[in-house]
């Protein structure tokens, strides 16, 4: 009997040790995963700062660049390359009465930017983001003096165009109010009987060169990208640092 019991508590004591040892050997596991996850959205938010940056100093190397003529835009967008924010010049006439409006603010006011369709020599068709609007001159015979005619010569950057919505949480665009929410190129032309074909396939925003009109109010362009990598980076490498040290306090404790 003495013996059965002197068994059974070996077997207990065995079972204690090697459940124990099991769930230190999980524990284990579960944070050498955790680290590593920690670590690798670390080095992944490292890589997109390096992305950023490199980014950014494109985009100041474009606007800064000298501005190339429409054809040459024209042939890197045909060759799949970006144009985003290429400094560009072109000539045409603005096609006043089907100017288009969207949905801006502007250091603090509410209104919109024109788009104005340019009307080049060679038959083909720019629309040009000609700049800011207040809210109550929406409409083109409130500001009669900025509806320049005449062969013009503008000068801006190239923007691409949108292939879609860029966020669910973006109105769709309210063509018969003529109120764009976003910049569907093709629906801008299209709605005003524009003939696609001709129409260049990106935008440009006008530079901030005054007009004696003074509305639209030009160089609206915005180049505020966020670049909150670092931040991100170093909250994950510290999040993994204090798992380490938790987990290396954990484990002194009980060797203790």
């Amino acid at each position: 009997m003495h013996g059965r019991a002197r068994s059974t508590v070996a077997e207990t004591a065995s079972g204690k040790k090697s459940g124990g040892l099991l769930g230190r050997v999980a524990g284990i596991v579960l944070v050498l995963i955790a680290l590593g996850i920690l670590l690798s959205l670390g080095t992944w938010q490292m890589q997109r700062l390096h992305w950023k940056e490199g980014l950014l100093a494109e985009i100041e190397e474009r606007r800064h660049a000298p501005p190339a003529d429409l054809a040459a835009i024209e042939a890197l967008a045909g060759a799949g390359e970006d144009v985003d924010y290429r400094a560009v010049r072109v000539a045409g006439t603005y096609l006043n009465n089907k100017e288009r409006h969207f949905f801006a603010t502007y250091e603090g006011r509410t209104g919109y930017y024109v788009y104005t369709p340019l009307q080049i020599a060679d038959g083909q068709i720019l629309l040009v983001n000609r700049g800011f609007v207040s809210f109550e001159r929406k409409e083109p015979e409130m500001r009669k003096q900025g509806q320049l005619t005449g062969v013009q010569t503008v000068t801006g950057l190239a923007r691409a165009k949108l292939l879609e919505k860029p966020s669910w949480a973006v109105p769709d665009n309210d063509v018969a109010k003529n109120i764009f929410y976003w910049k569907d190129l093709d629906v801008m032309a299209s709605s005003v009987g524009l003939d696609l074909a001709k129409v260049v396939p990106f935008f440009v925003d006008a530079d901030a060169t005054p007009h004696d009109g003074g509305m639209p109010i030009g160089g609206v362009t915005q180049f505020d990208l966020p670049n909150s990598h670092l931040q991100y980076a170093v909250t994950w490498y510290g999040l993994a640092a204090a798992l380490v040290a938790v987990s290396g306090m954990f484990i002194f404790r009980r060797k203790t």
